[in-house]
């Protein structure tokens, strides 16, 4: 029996396209987070709020621009925090949603709660850098479900793909952690340069290195992400979803490279090193999509 069933027959029950349309908005608010919690750290407003979860002497901040990025970030966060919760108590009130769906959409609030306890423990220790990656880092844990979440609530009461598995599904996992080292790497580089976070924030290792750290990184990356694009191109009459989003990825890729070059000649400039993040939290999510899909397809299969 599903688990949302018994549940179901308790409560109103919430229609499959208002479901969708709640994990979507969970994961738009999701990305949010990590370009406001990015811009916090590259204009030096880590510690806009020296508390928390007070700003100053008073809950709402000063008017002073470092306070307002720092506070603004953390409304955003408030409303991903409600978001997610929706998404949650709606998930139970959905007919015929399978287990792990269920379970993951509860999980995403979760790991709002714990980005809030981590942001002020991150605060308290006046933004040590490892504390700051861990953070980063749990806000790309959260993106990543929500996108399998997300897929889930897409595919949920459609009929199974005919196509069968793709044989790129192997590759496709692969790709995940060197993504995830892609971004770890890029936030060594962040912590080591002129953006740590705060004016008076000390750098974590030497930029020139953390730089090579990462270059290495993308390349590991790249070969990797080659490998599963001849195969997706193989398979191409079976894998028309999967390939496009590969090709976004591509492009995506194209655009860090481009951006990554000019903001070092240019002295890594905010706003510069903003889109910079962003470009590589979009990668992020695509991959993280496209290894979903390639493994609930496959679980579609079997079922």
């Amino acid at each position: 029996m599903e688990a949302g069933a018994t549940r179901a027959s308790r409560f109103p029950a919430v229609s499959l396209g208002v479901f969708r349309r709640l994990t979507y908005a969970a994961l738009g608010a999701l990305l949010l987070i990590v370009v406001s919690g990015a811009t916090v750290r590259l204009t030096a407003s880590g510690l806009g709020c020296e508390n928390w979860p007070r700003c100053g002497e008073t809950f709402l901040p000063e008017q002073d621009f470092h306070a307002l990025v720092e506070f603004g970030n953390r409304v955003v966060g408030f409303g991903v925090g409600l978001t997610t919760l929706v998404a949650a108590a709606a998930a139970f009130r959905v007919p015929g949603i399978p287990r792990w769906l269920l379970w993951s959409t509860v999980a995403l609030p979760f790991t709002v709660l714990g980005q809030g306890v981590l942001g002020g423990i991150t605060v308290i220790f006046e933004l040590h850098p490892l504390i700051v990656m861990g953070h980063f880092l749990l806000s790309l844990v959260a993106l990543a479900l929500a996108v399998v979440v997300a897929l889930g609530a897409r595919d949920l009461g459609r009929a199974s793909a005919a196509e069968g598995p793709l044989g790129a599904a192997w590759l496709a996992l692969a790709l995940v952690p060197g993504a995830l080292a892609l971004v770890v790497s890029g936030t060594l580089v962040t912590a080591s340069g002129p953006h740590s976070g705060g004016e008076d924030i000390r750098r974590f290792g030497n930029l020139v290195e953390a730089v090579h750290i990462h270059i290495g990184a993308t390349a590991i990356f790249g070969v990797t992400f080659l490998g599963l694009l001849a195969l997706l191109v193989a398979e191409r009459r079976r894998a028309r979803a999967e390939l496009t989003i590969a090709a976004a990825i591509l492009a995506l890729l194209g655009a860090q490279m481009v951006v990554g070059e000019v903001q070092w000649r240019r002295g890594l400039p905010w706003e510069l090193v903003l889109v910079h993040v962003t470009l590589a939290t979009a990668v992020w999510t695509l991959v993280a999509a496209l290894a979903a899909r390639v493994v609930l397809r496959r679980r579609a299969s079997l079922t």
